[in-house]
């Protein structure tokens, strides 16, 4: 039986049961960060939405075969088992179409695949800063990286690109839009420059 939308504290401890690596949990909570600004600027449900971003990738750690038998798939059929909305559960299916055969339409689904890579590929802009720090990225250190093809070569410009157009966003202000959301958990990131003495672990809690 599908239960009512499920608190965001439950979501995390569902994420934290299957997920221990700490790059794993910072993405997690990146893509929430952007998939809630989003929410915010198209007036849609923030609480819904932040729920897909912390929880598209919960199962990647134990299935990282990314395929019918591995991620998103498996993680589809523990959230469907545990009654969780088929909203949140098409949506994550819809971020691997490739293997899921979901494609993206509402705009909730359109959305996790535009912030997914751009998310990783902001974190790499960051960590070649030499503070290492996102707060230190601009829009347009970004493009310039953008535009080196050598750099973070494993991210898919070209489908993050056509999922901002598809979001009817221009790729400078959807960079704005997930880099600002980024930089509002900096610290839970691990990207934010600190006094050593006033460090605190990362995604703490």
């Amino acid at each position: 039986m599908e239960r009512s939308l499920p608190t965001r504290e439950e979501a995390w401890q569902l994420v934290r049961e299957f997920t221990s690596q700490p790059h794993l949990l910072r993405h997690m909570r990146a893509v929430e960060a952007a998939m809630r600004a989003y929410a915010r600027r198209f007036g849609e449900n923030e609480e819904l939405w932040g729920l897909v971003g912390i929880l598209h990738d919960f199962d990647y750690e134990r299935y990282p075969d990314i395929s019918t038998e591995g991620h998103p798939v498996v993680g589809a059929r523990i959230l469907r088992e545990r009654g969780y909305p088929e909203e949140v559960i098409r949506a994550i299916l819809a971020h691997a179409s490739e293997v899921t055969g979901v494609e993206p339409e509402s705009l909730l689904e359109k959305t996790l695949v535009a912030v997914d890579e751009l998310t990783g590929f902001l974190v790499a802009v960051a960590l070649v800063r030499p503070t290492k720090s996102i707060l230190d990225v601009e829009v347009s250190s970004v493009k310039k990286k953008w535009k080196a093809k050598e750099f973070a070569a494993a991210v898919n410009r070209q489908e993050i690109e056509r999922a901002a157009a598809a979001l009817g966003v221009p790729l400078e202000e959807h960079i704005r839009i997930v880099l600002d959301a980024m930089k509002e958990i900096a610290h839970e990131l691990g990207l934010e420059r600190r006094p050593v003495e006033a460090a605190r672990p990362a995604l703490e809690g």
